[in-house]
């Protein structure tokens, strides 16, 4: 049986130890976690080239992490100083791709950055900051609360479940359209839906592919964006 086919768009690396040149990459246990849904994950390059014409091909798209979007993305004037890792070609490569997930209904799992993509994609906004170490959400586990009868809790199975997390920024104003379907016991938004969407389409602010291997909640994302892909 043909698996689905993926697309996961790369991640820019100055350094790699494997690699004599900067890189593009996606995180190993990303990968794994879409093979083990029955997906087959294509790494595709970040180019600013007839988007929706190179997605054609795939069946669904897989967002990942990464580092910050440029604040100018949102309407910020300014840019806190923790803000990292900002690359213009990948901005305007993933917020192309949740566009046209959005309007095509290519099916689309959206992790960390990936959220955050999608509501400013959506004219939604980030906080640049959460407020230093003792409130960002790096290298944190803590309980999410996940909305009833969303599409998130139907892929989950659960209201509740145990997030990896490893951001320090987090939504601000919401976009258009969309509605919250996770939280944080601090109030921070850990998920994301359109209210409308044309095809399954579901964003989480967490890393679900760091415990996916040994927590079967945390592996039906990928399984549900591969179903969903193969229909």
């Amino acid at each position: 049986m043909t698996r689905p086919l993926i697309a996961v768009p790369a991640r820019f690396s100055a350094t790699t130890s494997a690699l004599r040149f900067a890189a593009e990459v996606n995180a190993r246990a990303l990968i794994e976690a879409v093979w083990r849904a029955g997906g087959e994950p294509a790494s595709i390059h970040p180019a600013d080239t007839d988007v929706a014409g190179r997605l054609a091909r795939f069946d669904g798209v897989l967002l990942p992490g990464g580092g910050d979007l440029a604040p100018y993305r949102y309407g910020a004037t300014d840019t806190h100083d923790s803000v990292y890792d900002v690359d213009a070609l990948q901005d305007t490569f993933d917020l192309q791709v949740a566009r046209h997930a959005l309007e095509s209904g290519l099916p689309l799992l959206a992790i960390c950055r990936g959220l955050q993509v999608v509501n400013v994609a959506s004219g939604g906004t980030l906080e640049q900051d959460m407020g230093g170490p003792e409130r960002a959400h790096r290298h944190l586990r803590h309980p999410v609360t996940v909305r009833p009868g969303s599409r998130l809790e139907q892929a989950v199975g659960e209201e509740k479940a145990d997030a990896s997390c490893h951001h320090h920024q987090r939504v601000d104003r919401l976009g258009d359209g969309l509605t919250v379907t996770a939280t944080a016991g601090d109030g921070t938004v850990e998920g994301l839906e359109p209210a409308d969407a044309r095809g399954w389409f579901t964003a989480v602010q967490w890393h679900p592919e760091d415990t996916a291997h040994e927590d079967p909640v945390q592996q039906r994302l990928f399984d549900a964006l591969v179903r969903a892909a193969a229909s």
